[in-house]
């Protein structure tokens, strides 16, 4: 194999690890502080270390992972105040996503932002939290993409990561999964409004419950 495609490959095999631990971060299942240990990352994807280091890499540059101080980088870690922070910006970002995608939805994306609604009410009523987690994002990243503007899709992903592992807590009992999913179909309603005010102030209040159930939960 050339040297060109090896890099190719590398790379790509570094993408996709990089791709899965985002997953795994924004749903919660990489807690805040946990270690990335890199034999066993390796071993996970069938890779060597040399893309899971850079994939580490790549997420300790966007700030989803932090070095330690000791060897090893470690899922950030946030105090209530930094928490609170976060949150405050991406209620606005989430709200403006909820206006402009209310302005510019489509049978795709009303078909996308169903099709994950309905993943997020089974796992709620099997009461399978990781399922849920996963249907969870997935369902606002429908949202995100309906805006059609993939750089506030790209911005609104972002905060959702770094929030994930603060969101998932609040996610204890089946109760709260399907508690949330009902509380999706509002949202739903107003975003299908087609009215951008509706839409903007609906998610206002589906991320301001959320965000208080979050903050408490930590």
């Amino acid at each position: 194999m050339a040297d060109g495609a090896q890099d190719q490959s590398k790379m790509s095999t570094a993408k996709r690890i990089e791709a899965a631990l985002l997953e795994d971060i924004s749903a919660g299942e990489l807690a805040p502080g946990q270690r990335m240990d890199e034999v066993r990352l390796a071993n996970r994807f069938g890779a060597s270390r040399t893309p899971v280091r850079e994939a580490l890499s790549r997420l300790t540059a966007q700030g989803i992972l932090v070095q330690g101080e000791k060897r090893g980088v470690f899922v950030a870690e946030y105090t209530l105040q930094e928490l609170s922070q976060i949150f405050e910006a991406m209620h606005e970002i989430e709200a403006a996503c909820a206006r402009i995608a209310a302005q510019r939805l489509n049978l795709l994306s009303r078909t996308a932002i169903l099709n994950a609604q309905a993943a997020c009410i089974d796992a709620a009523e099997t009461g399978d939290r990781t399922a849920y987690l996963h249907a969870n994002e997935a369902f606002h990243m429908a949202i995100y993409q309906a805006t059609g503007n993939p750089y506030m899709a790209e911005l609104a992903s972002e905060f959702r990561q770094r929030t994930g592992p603060f969101r998932a807590k609040k996610f204890a009992e089946r109760e709260d999964l399907i508690s949330s999913a009902k509380s999706h179909q509002d949202l739903i309603d107003k975003i299908f409004s087609e009215d951008s005010t509706t839409a903007s102030n609906g998610m206002r209040s589906h991320m301001t419950e959320s965000f208080m159930a979050a903050l408490k939960a930590n």
